[in-house]
Parts: C-alpha cells; sequence; structure tokens
C-alpha cells in the first residue's frame, strides 16, 4: 500500500519528476562513461606495459639487476627453461641477451638498449611482429640483421637495407661493435619503449660480446586478465624454488611497481567520480522531497490527524524517495550500459591526446570497459543517496503537528 502510494505521489508533479530522472539519467551516463574511460586507459597502459616491457614474469642474476653488467649472466638457466616446457601456466617465454650500447648512422648516433633475442620465440612473447611497419620482423639468416623502431628510423634517417653501427664493451671492457642492417622497422605503442630499444639476434650479439649465456628470461602466462597478479605471483614463487639463489624471479608488479600503484588508484579515481556526481544528485533530491512535502504539508497533516502513525507517513516520505532514486538509477545505468558498449566497439580516438599519452604506453585509441562490479556499486550509491535526501524532509513534517500541519498554507 505504502509504495503503490508513494509512486502515485512521486508522479503528483510530472514536470518536476520527470526533470530530477533526466537529470540523473544524464549524470549517470556521464559518471560511468568517465569511469570507463579511465579504466580503459589504465587497463591499456598495464596490458601495452606487460606485452612490450615486463611480460607477467621476468628472471635475471641478481648481480645483473643490482649492475647491469654484460659479463653478469643468468645462473645455470637450463633446469628453469625445461620446468617452463612443461609448465601449462606458461604460455611463451623468451631468452634474451642485453647490451647497452650506441646506434650510429651516417648522419647521427644515440644511445640503445640493443635486445639479442630469439626471433621466433620473442615472437609469441611480444606482439612486434604485427607491428612492423615497414620490411619485416627479424629474419633467421642473413648477415647481421637488425629491427629498429620508427622513431629511431627517423632520428638517424634511416630506411630499409640502410646500414648501422652498434658499439658497446665486451666481456673485457673493450668497446666493440659491428655492422647491422635494417631488416625491419616497427612501432609500439609507447614511445619511449621505441626509442630505447632495438632488436638482434641473440647468437649474433653474444659472438660479439665475447660472452656465453643469458641475461633474461620473459614469461607470458595463459593468464587473460591482467589486473590480477595472483597466478604470476604464484608463478614466480615456484620457479624461485628451481632457480639458482643467485637468480632473482620478479613478477610483472616488482618490475615496475608503477602499474601495481596504478591498479590502487584506478579504485579511488572511480569512487571520487561517483562521489562527486551522488553530492550533486543528493542535494537535487533534497530539494525535490523538500518541494513535494512543502507542496502536501496541509495533506500529511490531516492523515495524521485521521490516525495516520509518523512512521507511515515518515515511510511514505522514505518510498518516495527511493523509488526515485531505483528509477533514476535503472534507466541512466542501462542507458550508461549502451552508450560504453557502443563505444567498446567504435572506441573513443585520442586525438591531440594520443600523442603524449604515447609516452605512458597508451594506444591512440581507447576502448572504455567497465565491470559488473562497478555497475552495482553506481547503483546501491545512488539508491543509498537517494534514501539519505529524504530524511531532512522527512523530518521536517514529522516536526509539525497535525493541527499545524493542516493549517499550514502555501
Amino acid at each position: 500500500m505504502v509504495i503503490k502510494l508513494a509512486w502515485r505521489n512521486l508522479w503528483r508533479n510530472k514536470i518536476r519528476t520527470s526533470t530530477m530522472v533526466c537529470a540523473m539519467v544524464f549524470g549517470l551516463m556521464g559518471v560511468v562513461a568517465m569511469m570507463g574511460f579511465m579504466s580503459g586507459m589504465y587497463g591499456n597502459m598495464i596490458d601495452n606495459a606487460i606485452a612490450w616491457q615486463t611480460s607477467h614474469i621476468q628472471i635475471q642474476s641478481q648481480r645483473y639487476l643490482d649492475d647491469p653488467d654484460i659479463n653478469e649472466t643468468l645462473i645455470n638457466p637450463q633446469p628453469l627453461i625445461e620446468a617452463l616446457q612443461r609448465m601449462p601456466q606458461v604460455k611463451a617465454f623468451s631468452t634474451r641477451f642485453l647490451v647497452d650500447g650506441m646506434i650510429a648512422s651516417a648522419r647521427a648516433n644515440r644511445g640503445i638498449r640493443i635486445n639479442g633475442i630469439d626471433s621466433l620465440h620473442e615472437a609469441e612473447v611480444t606482439p612486434i611482429v604485427g607491428s612492423i611497419t615497414q620490411g619485416s620482423w627479424l629474419p633467421q639468416t642473413g648477415r647481421h640483421p637488425i629491427v629498429v623502431s620508427q622513431k629511431t628510423a627517423e632520428r638517424l634517417r634511416l630506411k630499409l637495407g640502410s646500414k648501422v653501427v652498434l658499439t658497446f664493451s665486451n666481456a673485457d671492457k673493450d668497446v666493440t661493435g659491428a655492422a647491422f642492417r635494417v631488416a625491419g622497422i616497427f612501432n609500439s605503442p609507447s614511445s619511449s619503449f621505441d626509442e630505447a630499444n632495438s632488436y638482434v639476434r641473440r647468437s649474433d650479439l653474444s659472438k660479439l660480446a665475447g660472452v656465453k649465456g643469458i641475461h633474461e628470461i620473459a614469461i607470458v602466462l595463459n593468464e587473460s586478465n591482467n589486473m590480477d597478479n595472483h597466478v604470476a605471483k604464484q608463478l614466480a614463487g615456484q620457479l624461485s624454488l628451481l632457480s639458482d639463489s643467485g637468480n632473482r624471479v620478479r613478477d610483472w608488479q616488482q618490475v615496475q611497481p608503477m602499474l601495481a600503484t596504478i591498479i590502487s588508484q584506478m579504485g579511488a579515481s572511480n569512487v571520487v567520480i561517483l562521489i562527486i556526481f551522488v553530492s550533486a544528485m543528493g542535494f537535487g533530491i533534497v530539494n525535490v522531497m523538500l518541494m513535494s512535502v512543502f507542496e502536501r504539508t496541509r495533506e500529511l497533516g490531516m492523515l495524521m490527524a485521521i490516525g495516520m502513525v509518523k512512521g507511515k507517513v515518515f515511510s511514505l516520505i522514505i518510498m518516495e524517495s527511493t523509488l526515485l532514486g531505483v528509477t533514476g538509477a535503472t534507466i541512466g545505468l542501462l542507458a550508461s550500459l549502451m552508450l560504453v558498449t557502443l563505444l567498446g566497439h567504435t572506441g573513443i580516438p585520442l586525438g591531440s591526446m594520443a600523442q603524449g599519452l604515447g609516452a605512458f604506453g597508451v594506444d591512440t585509441t581507447l576502448y572504455p570497459t567497465v565491470s559488473a562490479n562497478e555497475y552495482v556499486a553506481v547503483f546501491v550509491t545512488v539508491v543509498l543517496v537517494s534514501i539519505l535526501a529524504s530524511l531532512y524532509p522527512a523530518r521536517q513534517i514529522l516536526k509539525q503537528r497535525p493541527v499545524d500541519a493542516m493549517s499550514h498554507k502555501h
């Protein structure tokens, strides 16, 4: 009975109620879209960082992490490699020989990290093959091929087939180097990664350096949810037991603690956005309910005079506000779901923002994502704020005596 009466009272002034519901709907669409944009941007940043830079797990010598000397290779890596080949959680892994050196063309030179890799395995760990814009991925045959980034090619004025000279310190701390020819040019989502990395065959680089072994094993898991670090952390613990004590096994959050910070900030930023919206919405509902109660003061006083207990009157006002919140939240979230679904297919081009965000590894087009838990949290928050917003108007009418309320004029 109270619900039916509250619903009818809510729509006695159709224009006022409709205006408030529309404000809630459009406000929720904006809030959910913003939450989806932030989650999509952070998620994209994390996915790209794992795909291109950290992988899910990295294994290096502890001494190499303390001081990246070319002689500090992994200690006895063979048991680890054999174990990784048997583990069902492992999608792929790549062994790397890493050197910091100089790359020079006939017109310019710059510092760069030279990644000595196995081309087949590296293609399974990173998405570099699909990011080749010119030429091809690192061939297994031919003399000294190299793959460089688009940014490096532009700064050194390189094109396919151009000759570059790589120089670095070898095992004896003497400067060594050799000429390489550009076999391919790639472009990753991260401009900072592009500026700092190039790829050659591990066998070529190891021979030039005079060092046998590898510096790093990068591991990608079958786990698809990059926001959850549980599987990577668990597998890293298993690999630590198999690894020499001089090596260190790290999951991606340990490799880049900033990524863990980003995940923790995602929830906080969404909460701030939601609080701003529900605060404004709460004041709007207070205004609507005060006007509604003010207009019906004589009516409510008459109900109390003929025997309706104050608890029922209180419940009636609370129910009106609750129904207003449920109606606005339901329509708003349904509209938000359709909007996010549409943008999830078409994407949001970043335009002029793309170049700046590229330094953080964000793609030029973002796809907003909102989880089911976030939709539920928004719905519950809106309804709770609607209930809280009706307490003050309800208290105002209950403070009056029935005779005073009946004599009220507006």
